[in-house]
């Protein structure tokens, strides 16, 4: 690895992904990235965010000011959000849910504050794939037991069932890949208009900034978490 750039697309394109330092374990040389940086840094944001809400909320007053309407207003719309898809099974999942939308969302808009977003990065939203995955498959044998899933796979003919597990199999991948590739898109789109437009990229950048961390970001957000949604209310169905 050569002066600790892991992907590089010429002397004047950019795509941001840089090995900080690294270390030794095992006998392998481990790199930290421009990556776990930025998860580093948008996890201290929403964490500091957490902090001044829950102060927020302590000293919550009948004339709340605008950051306590702030709060009551991001937990407002993810309670309608996650109740609206899921119905009864929302009191349980509303945390999961509208944890991992606002790491995504940040994670997305954190381009627009120079940093590379860490959906860009597969390994990033394959965790996150994985962990709704789990989630999923958790709640299908809780509610469906052994027998139901065997059933479900058997559906609608016992002959389907291999094609009903790689269609489970292919949930996380697709998951995950649909944000990542969206991401990363906007992050290659930018890395060309700043590396060989860089004479004239001058203010009307910020448009495309706009679309793709602002607009396409929230949007894959809200994509990631409908699909979670309904398929953890898929598998809470016992009928």
């Amino acid at each position: 690895m050569e002066q600790g750039m892991l992907l590089s697309a010429g002397a004047d394109i950019d795509f941001m992904v840089h090995g900080v330092f690294s270390y030794e374990l095992f006998g392998q040389t481990v790199w930290i990235t421009t990556t776990h940086i930025c998860v580093l840094i948008v996890m201290l944001v929403i964490i500091a965010f957490c902090f001044a809400a829950n102060r927020a909320v302590k000293h919550a007053t009948e004339v709340p000011g605008t950051f306590q309407n702030i709060v009551e207003l991001v937990v407002e719309m993810l309670d309608n959000m996650v109740g609206g898809v899921m119905g009864k099974h929302a009191p349980r999942f509303r945390n999961y849910i509208g944890t991992i939308f606002i790491f995504i969302l940040v994670s997305n808009l954190s381009g627009l504050f120079g940093l590379r977003p860490p959906t860009a990065d597969y390994g990033v939203t394959l965790a996150l794939g994985l962990m709704s995955f789990s989630v999923i498959h958790f709640n299908k044998f809780k509610h469906q037991k052994v027998k139901g899933v065997i059933e479900g796979l058997c559906s609608p003919w016992p002959f389907w069932a291999p094609i009903n597990i790689i269609g489970d199999i292919a949930v996380p991948i697709s998951l995950s890949l649909r944000l990542f590739a969206n991401i990363l898109s906007g992050v290659v789109m930018m890395a060309l208009v700043y590396g060989l437009l860089s004479q004239i990229a001058i203010i009307w950048p910020a448009a495309l900034h706009v679309y793709f961390d602002m607009f396409s970001g929230a949007i894959q957000t809200y994509v990631f978490c409908m699909l979670t949604m309904t398929y953890v209310s898929d598998a809470c169905t016992t009928d």
